[in-house]
Formats: C-alpha cells, sequence, structure tokens
C-alpha cells in the first residue's frame, strides 16, 4: 500500500482516531449490507463442514475483503489473520464489530506466532480466514502461508470469491475495493481443496499452484 499522507499517519498512530475510523467503517459495511442486492452460493459447504466437526481455512483476496465479515456472520466462527502494522489494526478493530476475532501476523512479519494461533484455533474446531496475497502481494499471487497451514493440521481450504458490480478502488498494491451502496454483491464458496502433505520444494510449489488456479479462475481481474 502507498505510504499515507500527513492524516492517514495521524490517524495511524492516535488511538482515539482509529477507534473512530472503525467505528465509521463499520457503519459503511452496514450500510452497503443494507442497501445492495446479494447473492450467496455455496453456504451449505460451511455448514457441512461444520456439522462434521471439521475446521477449515477460508481463503479470500486482500482487496475484496471488506465485506467478507458482513457476508460470512452467522455461518461459523472465524478467526481472520490481519497484518500486525498499525493500518491492519484498523482492519482487525473494524472487524470485531461483526464478531470476527482477529490474529495480528503475516508471512513475513510475526509469522511464527500467527502461525501457532492458527494451529491452535484450528485444532479447537473454528475456522481461519487468510488472504494470501497479503500483506503486500502480488495481488492475486497466492503466497504460501496458507498452504502451509491446510498442510500442517489436515485443514480444507476453502476459497471465497466476491465480486462487487460496482465499486470504488483504491491506488494501493491490492486494488482495495470498495462496494458502493444500491448494487449488487456476488458471494461464491467454492468446494473446498484438501492440500496433501509434500516432501519437496517442487510438489509444494504444485499443491501452491494448484490452489492459486482454483482461487482465480473465476475472477474478474479488475
Amino acid at each position: 500500500m502507498k505510504a499515507p499522507n500527513r492524516w492517514g499517519r495521524r490517524v495511524l498512530r492516535s488511538d482515539r482516531l482509529r477507534r473512530l475510523l472503525c467505528w465509521v467503517i463499520q457503519l459503511y459495511i452496514r450500510f452497503v449490507y443494507l442497501t445492495n442486492r446479494w447473492s450467496v452460493e455455496g453456504g451449505e459447504i460451511p455448514r457441512q463442514l461444520r456439522d462434521s466437526g471439521q475446521a477449515f481455512i477460508l481463503a479470500f483476496w486482500h482487496g475484496r475483503l471488506l465485506m467478507i465479515p458482513m457476508a460470512w456472520q452467522r455461518l461459523a466462527p472465524m478467526h481472520m489473520l490481519i497484518s500486525a502494522h498499525r493500518d491492519g489494526r484498523i482492519i482487525a478493530d473494524a472487524v470485531t464489530y461483526f464478531g470476527v476475532n482477529s490474529i495480528a501476523g503475516s508471512t513475513r512479519r510475526g509469522g511464527s506466532s500467527a502461525l501457532r494461533l492458527m494451529l491452535k484455533q484450528l485444532a479447537a474446531g473454528d475456522c481461519v480466514g487468510i488472504t494470501p496475497d497479503g500483506p503486500r502481494g502480488p495481488r492475486y499471487k497466492l503466497g504460501s502461508g496458507a498452504v502451509l497451514v491446510s498442510q500442517r493440521c489436515s485443514a480444507p481450504l476453502m476459497p471465497v470469491y466476491i465480486e462487487y458490480s460496482s465499486c470504488w478502488r483504491l491506488k494501493s498494491w491490492d486494488g482495495f475495493m470498495i462496494p458502493k451502496p444500491f448494487s449488487k454483491i456476488v458471494v461464491t464458496l467454492m468446494p473446498y481443496v484438501n492440500i496433501p502433505k509434500t516432501d519437496t520444494e517442487e510438489a509444494f510449489e504444485a499443491e501452491r499452484a494448484k490452489v492459486e488456479m482454483v482461487m482465480t479462475e473465476r475472477l474478474v481481474m479488475r
């Protein structure tokens, strides 16, 4: 993401301003939820996994995550991996309004502690949400973290595809999307992927590439 301007840096450094911004963000998410036409496909898949006692991993692209907490609520408890950087904390604080807990860290920062926490939550039967191209991209390029976690705990990975018919785009590495009110949002929960354990880098890369292909095959590249 581009370096914030002076106002942005002030917000990131002030707890009071950050809490105010999080409150505004969650109000906007609720407003968009109420004014948009929603379509959810595959909602039975996570319910079936939950009924069978199976923990799982949700994978969704970083630039499209804004409405995920509202779209996902009531389907299953979720813990979302979010960057430990200050701007990541804004997202973490905002999603708590929707009953989503956060795990601070990423593959680049706080990775070891974040991995332990994700494995702990999955072992407890909860689901974990990951943006596999975060926290710094490249956009729509699946990193190794989600595959590694899936292999470590034998938890299936479920790609979540979300498309906004009308949105604003930020000039950031992920082209972060802010959906507009009074339009349409389509959420697709794809069939989950069981990722086998691998013994070589080549085999691991092959599995990573398979998941990336699943996550991008229906993607409208914008």
